[in-house]
């Protein structure tokens, strides 16, 4: 029976290739381990006696920080137009309730609560206007003032369907990107940018109201209209309440240097000190 002599060179046959497979593998691991080798090798210096040069690594940025578009996309919901009789100003919504934060000498012909309060001029100022983003507009109450800071707080009587309250606080950093958002000469919603120039400036007032400390330094362009807007830092945040411009062709206009409260102030904290920064409300 010649068959029993072919199956067992069959299966001598198979058993080689097998033997020559597990050599072919065993090998190409071999093969594998001194590329690996050779690459080290290589990659430190080892060929030349020479270290490796380190690669480029990204610098890292804050996660945090956002563009203008961005900005403004996440704050200007927050933003509303403020009218006192002729007076007009911006504010910012400061809280869930809807209280809004403005400069008060937007509001200063109407006292705390909405009384009238004819100050110097002898005239009340006529009732306070807010219009929201979303185009709401309503009347609203002096909730609160500080005439020495230049803040006060509004109570509007009717809200917006969706409030959306802007994040207070941050600290302000001498070159560090900032943007501002308000009314100047009535042109609604303007949105300009620029850096923070000084820290604790002073503003001077009439001799009544008294003199401003401890401000931010910004040369966003500011206008008329623009008091009371917020002063942003890059990730969004209120650093600051617009209140002044400096002005020294006594016209008004924005010269390249503006003034802001700090928020931390603007809320109850303390009003610093520093050296001039004279410029009129606006």
């Amino acid at each position: 029976m010649e068959r029993v002599p072919q199956e067992a060179d069959a299966a001598g046959a198979r058993g080689a290739a097998a033997g020559r497979a597990r050599r072919f593998v065993a090998g190409g691991g071999a093969l594998v381990v001194v590329v690996a080798l050779l690459a080290y090798w290589l990659g430190s210096g080892g060929g030349s006696g020479e270290e490796a040069a380190p690669g480029p690594s990204a610098t890292p940025t804050p996660g945090a920080t956002l563009t203008v578009p961005d900005v403004f996309k996440r704050v200007g919901p927050s933003v509303v137009v403020v009218q006192a009789g002729k007076s007009l100003g911006t504010g910012v919504i400061a809280a869930e309730d809807g209280t809004i934060l403005t400069a008060y000498h937007v509001v200063q012909g109407t006292s705390d609560k909405g009384a009238p309060d004819k100050g110097a001029s002898g005239k009340g100022a006529e009732d306070v206007t807010v219009t929201f983003a979303d185009g709401t507009r309503t009347k609203a109450v002096v909730a609160s003032s500080n005439p020495k800071l230049d803040v006060a707080t509004l109570k509007p009587a009717k809200l917006p369907e969706i409030v959306v309250p802007a994040t207070l606080g941050g600290a302000a950093t001498v070159g560090a990107p900032v943007v501002a958002i308000g009314n100047p000469l009535g042109l609604t919603y303007s949105v300009s940018t620029g850096v923070v120039s000084g820290l604790n400036r002073s503003a001077d007032r009439t001799a009544k109201e008294g003199g401003l400390n401890g401000l931010i330094q910004f040369d966003a362009s500011a206008n008329p209209g623009s008091s009371g807007g917020p002063l942003l830092d890059a990730r969004g945040l209120v650093i600051g309440i617009v209140v002044s411009i400096a002005d020294p062709g006594g016209d008004e206009a924005f010269a390249g240097i503006a003034f802001a409260v700090p928020i931390g102030a603007a809320l109850g904290g303390g009003e610093g000190d520093g050296p001039p920064g004279d410029g009129p409300q606006i």
